[in-house]
């Protein structure tokens, strides 16, 4: 099910004020899709795509103002209540996303007095967890995980009390530049702006003038040289024959991405390095290395690290390595 790509797209549609007619049947696909999402999996007590896009689902019905089966909603409560929403800065966007879905419903008054106090009480209580997943660079999760906490404490009404949302917010203006594509600028600008996607609900369209202009965008400018970074794969699970699959120096342009490393590393003979992506709204994601994939359903990804053990916080096509720096190429599991 598309459940994730179609909740995105009907926020967007919602922020942009179109005709009312195209947004029902929209919506009504979207409640089927969730249905379906989750009927796929019962037996395993989560989606089948995951609980992030599975609650934000939720989050685009709620702000169109659909009220959702409470069958839907306790399966998020269930999730959250036995840790199920993830792993790592991955973790903090799914909590943050179903806290924005708690949020949205009780406050909107979408449901019942009883379970909008239980979702009142696990939306703060994600709060809190958020706060104390910061890290000491006043990162929540990630960097691209961030913004989504502070649409918590915003939408929470807690940003001038929380010292989180002060620290948080002075590093994410001083990372702008990692938010390149237009589902991280989505996530971002909101924020800048001190506003949630809950805001989006209580809008009041009206009709205004079309003041875009176009911009003229400097190509970037070429960083000349070349450098050099160690590209390595690693396979720590047990059924992998040994640790280290992949280990070797990797010459590139000076201004090369992760991605353009990988690239290389395909063309060097003997042609021994294989590596398959997914297009995704964030950019390409890192699906199969070496003939090896992280698949959903087996709890696994690829993990990005700069050695020895530091997670990268940019995706393969943003993150430019330094000269030569090494990286790591992990599965992992969640």
């Amino acid at each position: 099910p598309h459940t994730g790509r179609l909740a995105l797209y009907l926020l967007g549609l919602r922020a942009a004020c179109p005709p009312a007619s195209p947004q029902r049947t929209l919506v009504t696909w979207l409640k089927y899709y969730l249905e379906e999402d989750w009927t796929g999996s019962r037996r395993h007590g989560r989606p089948l795509t995951n609980h992030y896009q599975y609650g934000l689902g939720v989050l685009a019905l709620c702000v169109h103002h659909k009220r959702v089966r409470e069958e839907v909603i306790r399966r998020l409560l269930t999730a959250q209540h036995h840790g199920r929403l993830g792993h790592g800065g991955n973790a903090v966007d799914t909590e943050a996303v179903v806290a924005l879905a708690f949020t949205c419903l009780e406050q909107r008054r979408l449901v019942g007095t009883r379970l909008a106090a239980e979702l009142k009480a696990a939306a703060h209580g994600a709060s809190r967890s958020m706060a104390e997943a910061q890290g000491p660079d006043g990162i929540i999760g990630n960097i691209y995980s961030t913004p989504w906490a502070l649409q918590v404490f915003l939408a929470q009404g807690t940003c001038q009390t929380e010292p989180a949302f002060g620290r948080a917010m002075a590093v994410l203006l001083e990372n702008l530049e990692a938010f390149g594509t237009a589902a991280t600028m989505a996530q971002v600008l909101p924020v800048l702006h001190g506003r949630s996607y809950l805001d989006i609900a209580s809008m009041h369209c009206q009709e205004e003038p079309d003041m875009l202009t176009p911009m003229d965008i400097e190509p970037p400018t070429e960083v000349p040289g070349s450098k050099t970074v160690q590209l390595v794969v690693e396979c720590p699970l047990p059924w992998c024959y040994e640790l280290r699959l992949y280990d070797r120096p990797v010459p590139v342009p000076a201004a090369a991405s992760l991605l353009d490393v990988l690239r290389a590393a395909a063309a060097l003979e003997p042609h021994d390095f294989k590596f398959h992506t997914q297009d995704t709204p964030q950019g390409p994601f890192l699906t199969q290395v070496l003939g090896l994939e992280a698949r959903q359903e087996k709890r696994n990804y690829w993990q990005l690290l700069t050695a020895p053990n530091t997670p990268l916080q940019m995706g393969i096509a943003d993150y430019r390595p330094q000269d030569g720096e090494t990286l790591i190429l992990r599965l992992s599991e969640w």
